[in-house]
């Protein structure tokens, strides 16, 4: 069986920064470093590929198997809820989801409440931990705008450095889950795979810890 592992990465700074873990790691490829348009960097040597796809994609690419492993967002995790192994958080690519409204904003419990968000299924499962009764508004950009616009009464979104919630006079109004990079791996992979797997896996916790 071909023992080279696939690995899918989020294109962007977190698969930048992601990258350069794998390389530390032991597992170059020095050609992603290349500027070029190329997606796929195959190092035989190491018996590692690599290739770039949308954050959002890469619990699909890992879940189908055309990835052995691959890094995704624990919101990505939670919000598909894809079929694979979760292996180990990178510590990177540190946020929060949170539930946010304007700063004069009181939730009236008797009224069904407008949420405005991409999370749909995070906002659905905090709501209804809660108990209460929610309208979700899906929305794919420029979520703090809803609000502001009384499209929504409250948005579930990324916080990071709360700049755009500030500038746009929002404020949070709970954290519902921490998020950072997650390492995952295909079952199947894990199992035909093991060895090679949990080398990587070991070798990058190495730098966690």
């Amino acid at each position: 069986m071909d023992q080279t592992v696939n690995v899918a990465l989020p294109k962007g700074r977190l698969g930048d920064n992601v990258y350069e873990m794998f390389e530390k790691a032991g597992f170059p490829s020095p050609s992603i470093k290349e500027t070029s348009r190329k997606l796929l960097f195959e190092n035989d040597l190491h018996g590692v590929r690599y290739f770039w796809v949308k954050p959002s994609d890469v619990p699909i690419y890992v879940e189908r198997g055309a990835a052995d492993i691959g890094v995704a967002g624990k919101d990505t995790l939670l919000e598909l809820g894809p079929d694979v192994y979760e292996l180990l958080d990178l510590k990177t690519g540190n946020c929060s989801i949170v539930a946010a409204a304007p700063r004069n904003f009181r939730d009236d419990k008797r009224k069904t409440l407008r949420v405005a968000t991409k999370f749909v299924n995070i906002a659905r499962s905090y709501y209804s931990s809660l108990g209460r009764d929610i309208d979700i508004i899906r929305l794919n950009g420029s979520i703090e705008l809803a609000p502001l616009l009384g499209l929504s009464d409250v948005i579930v979104d990324i916080f990071e450095t709360g700049t755009t919630l500030r500038e746009n006079d929002l404020e949070v109004l709970s954290v519902i889950v921490p998020i950072s990079a997650r390492l995952i791996a295909n079952k199947a992979s894990f199992k035909f795979k093991n060895k090679k797997l949990e080398q990587i896996k070991d070798s990058l916790r190495a730098q966690v810890r």
